[in-house]
């Protein structure tokens, strides 16, 4: 999907520049129900606050809040949300069997300085009448966000975007991950063997390993999203983009001291 909303170009020369037929961009997709809308902004509250929820345990939540709902039902909302495992097509819980595993390999570890571990995943983020995804690495020493990317659909392109974007600025001695098929993929894998970088992937169904970033979209959430009915696609960009460079350089974190991410990340 793409959002051209605040173009000066008209629609017949966009078609040209991408070659596309004029027809399909007059499209627009059924937009989802009010009822989902409402469950799927419910799971994602539910497991931003127990990011080790699985399925079973969001469903009883969930009909203890007196949404009468089946547990088929919320693990097809979860897959649509890219929640337990990212993957692009029809089955996204699921990683492509044939994609390599790397083991985690940040227990234990002391981390003691900037770019030693940067962590990756991807969240869900609701508009007021739909939703969008966002990818971000962060430096686990600093808990500096790096590089971040939005985007409507679950393609690998966001996610590769935003690691290039990130390596472009530096690159760390280890990226954790989740399993999902965005990180087994191997465009993501084969991009940070080329840098030489160490993969390290979370434990199946481990949300807890990988803390730092699961805390990072606590705080997105709590402090940004949930306080806001983001009208449309550009409106979440802008006010990610304000609250992220406010996140980084402004809000001090008490886990730092009460210091900022960019005056730690940034320290030699």
């Amino acid at each position: 999907m793409i959002d051209w909303e605040g173009t000066d170009l008209s629609i017949k020369t966009q078609a040209e520049l991408l070659h596309l037929n004029r027809s399909s961009l007059y499209y627009k997709p059924v937009e989802p129900s009010a009822e989902e809308l409402m469950i799927k902004h419910q799971i994602d509250e539910i497991y931003t606050k127990y990011p080790f929820f699985g399925s079973r345990r969001i469903t009883v939540t969930l009909n203890q809040k007196g949404i009468t709902i089946n547990r088929k039902t919320v693990q097809r909302h979860m897959r649509e949300m890219g929640i337990t495992g990212i993957a692009p097509g029809p089955n996204l819980s699921k990683r492509n069997q044939q994609h390599r595993i790397y083991p985690y390999l940040l227990r234990g570890l002391a981390i003691t300085h900037p770019n030693q571990v940067w962590g990756i995943d991807i969240t869900y983020i609701r508009l007021e009448k739909n939703w969008m995804y966002l990818v971000a690495l962060i430096d686990w020493y600093s808990r500096y966000v790096i590089s971040w990317e939005l985007d409507q659909t679950l393609e690998m392109d966001f996610v590769l975007e935003a690691v290039n974007r990130a390596l472009s600025i530096h690159q760390p001695i280890i990226l954790n991950s989740d399993q999902g098929s965005h990180f087994t993929s191997p465009q993501y894998t084969d991009l940070l063997k080329q840098k030489e970088i160490n993969i390290s992937m979370d434990g199946k169904g481990r949300a807890l390993d990988n803390i730092i970033t699961e805390r990072l979209w606590r705080t997105v959430k709590y402090e940004e999203v949930y306080l806001k009915d983001y009208a449309s696609p550009r409106e979440a960009r802008q006010e990610i983009n304000s609250f992220i460079h406010f996140y980084n350089h402004e809000r001090p974190h008490q886990s730092l001291g009460y210091q900022t991410p960019a005056s730690i990340y940034s320290q030699p």
